[in-house]
């Protein structure tokens, strides 16, 4: 049986393909057009999903979509009627996407894939909490589910056991601590829907000052539910998140020329101290309700890794389960699981422990680009692989780890992968200025080799598969590797067993042989504002416009000096 999932037309579209309730293959979008949160019809997503299968559209039993369009159109119509005139030009933008594709997924079906089955359409919010629920190893979990807004959800909490998912508590538009996190983006001077994370980056970097001022925004009960004064925004009726009240209130948006400084850093900081706040509060109702505690968490919000690094601290959940995609393209997982496990009733569940889901190139698929283009290279012993890499890292060169399947989520994992050495005080520099071309405040996260994570970080759990957590580096620790804690001491890790992955696993434990410490830095194989990549031109591609000093490709070393012919500067399009 294949079930084919589809997520698209708001931001991250993505498409997943079930066979007999195993995930077989998923990717984003973005990774094939190169457009960032490319929001458009997944079209080659679902494609490598088909090929990755070996079938065709016509081989599909059930493809289900990530929320109910007509119900969401109810609410943009009710919003901007309730706002009229005021919401005129929102509406008029907006609607022509409604008509032509939003509430036509049936039609598109049909004329771009040839699909003429059923599809079956699952609430946002439901299809949240089955992507991480169902993929997780819990017969029974609390759920919790929150980011900008579904159909009319924008928080909800419930409850998982066997096949079986029940959200019993929401909270609908306009209240939205996810826009609430979003408009607060915006004030600094950020892109919505892109740059949420940066503000949870810069947020170590101030004092939540502002604090006090929030709680007039958005009054917070003792049981996690909100109430927002829509008084200091307009996204619910325009084009824009902050109001002209949330600007006299916290002064003017920045500007892309203006430096970000401390007033954006201590809001950003109080921001996070608000959502922190509210992820607590409903997680501790959410249990007395419950008493179960395993949690699955689900929603764009569900994204931020410092209020997940905490959960443990200030809630009694023990064993915490996020999928790797989050977001709204994590929707796709979890309408194809839902429609196997919960609609036709399979108790057999699939259980997510990697993310390695997207396209693979063979040793002669790598082979034969390298010759196509004239590019220079080294083959490697599988035996040298490792050793070699780590090495180089050693020698303070930067690496482009390009193996295996790609990663699933925003997050890379050790497929697509820079890395670098963690215990070298210029490395975080030297990447932010030679490679990422971005912000100076963003940290850089660690990979750790599982069995040594303890010694390393202050964790309750034995493994982070997902880069997920933020937690705090030992104290004695930290000025070991200085390029990998913040600013507040913390590092988003990732944990990696010789069983998950056991080439990047031995990169590790190599490099440990040199230095005595297993950790690297792993951060995605990209250039500012673009995706991760996906095939080799495009690694290539990446190494010969960034400082990257050597690519790894399977069994290949490519180094950059060798290739100048190629180089190019990409710092000229680096954007958000």
């Amino acid at each position: 049986m294949y079930i084919l999932g589809v997520s698209c037309f708001y931001h991250d579209s993505s498409a997943v393909l079930l066979k007999d309730g195993k995930i077989i293959a998923g990717a984003e979008e973005e990774r094939f057009t190169r457009k960032k949160h490319d929001a458009g019809f997944p079209i080659n997503a679902i494609k490598y999903c088909l090929k990755e299968a070996g079938i065709t559209v016509k081989e599909l039993d059930y493809v289900g979509f990530y929320e109910k369009p007509f119900l969401k159109f109810e609410r943009l119509l009710s919003q901007h009627l309730e706002m009229f005139p005021f919401s005129y030009w929102s509406f008029y933008k907006s609607i022509p996407s409604w008509i032509n594709e939003k509430l036509r997924i049936p039609h598109l079906m049909k004329k771009k894939l040839g699909y003429k089955g059923d599809i079956l359409f699952i609430p946002h919010h439901l299809a949240h909490a089955a992507s991480s629920y169902l993929v997780s190893n819990f017969n029974e979990a609390t759920i919790m589910t929150i980011d900008g807004v579904g159909e009319w959800a924008t928080t909800t909490y419930g409850y998982g056991k066997g096949n079986e998912i029940k959200l019993e508590k929401e909270i609908i538009f306009p209240d939205s601590v996810g826009l609430l996190y979003s408009t607060v983006t915006a004030w600094i001077g950020m892109s919505v829907n892109n740059s949420e994370y940066k503000v949870m980056g810069l947020a170590p970097y101030g004092k939540p000052t502002y604090y006090d001022k929030l709680k007039k925004v958005i009054d917070i009960k003792e049981d996690g539910s909100y109430k927002m004064d829509m008084s200091y925004f307009d996204y619910h009726y325009k084009l824009k998140m902050p109001s002209k009240k949330f600007i006299e209130e916290f002064g003017s948006i920045r500007t892309q020329k203006e430096e970000v400084n401390q007033k954006h850093k201590d809001m950003a900081a109080s921001v996070q101290k608000i959502t922190e706040e509210i992820y607590f509060k409903i997680l501790n109702n959410a249990y007395k309700k419950y008493k179960c505690k395993n949690l699955c968490v689900a929603g764009g919000v569900g994204l931020n890794s410092v209020a997940n690094g905490k959960i443990t601290k200030n809630t009694p959940f023990k064993n915490i389960y996020i999928q790797p995609a989050s977001s709204d393209s994590g929707t796709s997982i979890g309408v194809a699981c839902y429609i196997y496990n919960v609609i036709l009733g399979n108790k057999e569940r699939f259980y997510m422990d990697n993310a390695y889901l997207g396209p693979s190139y063979s040793y002669e698929e790598i082979k034969k680009f390298l010759d196509d283009n004239e590019i220079k290279y080294k083959i490697l012993k599988e035996e040298e692989i490792a050793k070699k890499t780590a090495k180089l890292i050693r020698d303070e060169n930067v690496i482009g780890w390009f193996q295996g399947r790609m990663e699933w989520g925003p997050r890379a994992l050790g497929n697509r992968s820079i890395l670098s050495d963690a215990t070298n005080p210029k490395m975080k520099d030297i990447l932010n200025l030679k490679v990422k071309h971005r912000e100076n405040f963003r940290p850089f996260a660690p990979v750790i080799s599982k069995e040594d994570v303890h010694e390393w970080f202050d964790i309750d759990q034995d493994e982070e598969l997902f880069m997920l957590f933020v937690y705090p580096v030992k104290k004695d620790k930290r000025k070991i590797i200085p390029s990998v804690t913040h600013v507040d001491g913390s590092g988003r890790l990732q944990t990696i067993s010789k069983e998950q992955n056991e080439r990047y696993y031995s990169v590790i434990k190599e490099f440990e042989k040199l230095s005595g410490v297993p950790i690297l830095i792993n951060t995605s194989f990209n250039i500012r504002g673009e995706p991760i990549v996906c095939n080799p031109y495009n690694a290539y591609k990446c190494m010969m416009g960034t400082g990257i000093d050597y690519l790894v490709m399977d069994r290949f070393l490519i180094k950059r000096e060798d290739n100048l012919k190629d180089a190019w500067d990409s710092e000229k399009i680096a954007k958000d």
